[in-house]
């Protein structure tokens, strides 16, 4: 398999924790949506990754698909979202929160970056947004005394809010007091120092 995208994105980053875990080998080609559109183009028309080539050359995209297409690869009873209700339907909204601030995130970033009026009132949607899922998801994980979300194997839940949690931090310094999120913030600072975080990783790189 191929992977595509570079690891300071989210979504690619949790694709390729995703493969790690799951033991299944592929290659990483961390090419950039604004740099290597055309690269990126003859896989995915949308030019956007995480773009996910599969061994018989089928392509998927979005990494809540590609997370679901790898699931279904691994042993009964392995995979990172609980088979099981109502602890599935609970992991997945987590994950699709995480996953969501996510995408405000990068809609923030490029709204700051990339135009020359900055609309102060989606800056400030955006904002808002981030810091009340963040404020529920911080909620949720305090009432949980487990070592994960869902129990004492890491899950898609918890990659998927680490994750969102370091591109807040790498792309929007001073947004968050991560202070005001004490079990998110350990949560992400003891996934991170795994050897296997620090491998699937690379510094924020701004688009060009």
């Amino acid at each position: 398999m191929i992977l595509i995208g570079q690891f300071d994105s989210p979504f690619v980053r949790r694709v390729g924790i995703a493969l790690r875990l799951y033991g299944l080998p592929f290659r990483h080609e961390p090419w950039s949506a604004f740099g290597d559109a055309d690269k990126i183009r003859a896989y995915n028309p949308l030019t956007r990754v995480p773009t996910l080539v599969l061994d018989n050359g089928e392509v998927l995209i979005e990494s809540h698909i590609i997370l679901d297409y790898l699931d279904s690869l691994a042993p009964a009873g392995q995979a990172m979202f609980p088979a099981a209700e109502p602890a599935r339907h609970q992991a997945l909204k987590i994950a699709s929160l995480a996953m969501g601030v996510g995408e405000k995130a990068v809609s923030l970033f490029y709204e700051k970056r990339l135009h020359t009026h900055v609309s102060e009132v989606w800056v400030e949607r955006c904002r808002t947004q981030i810091s009340s899922v963040l404020e529920v998801l911080e909620a949720e994980r305090s009432k949980r005394s487990s070592d994960y979300w869902f129990g004492d194997r890491i899950g898609h839940a918890d990659i998927a809010v680490a994750m969102v949690l370091r591109f807040i931090n790498d792309a929007h310094q001073g947004l968050l007091s991560m202070t005001d999120l004490p079990a998110l913030a350990a949560d992400a600072a003891r996934l991170e120092a795994m050897a296997l975080f620090q491998e699937i990783s690379q510094p924020f790189i701004p688009p060009a």
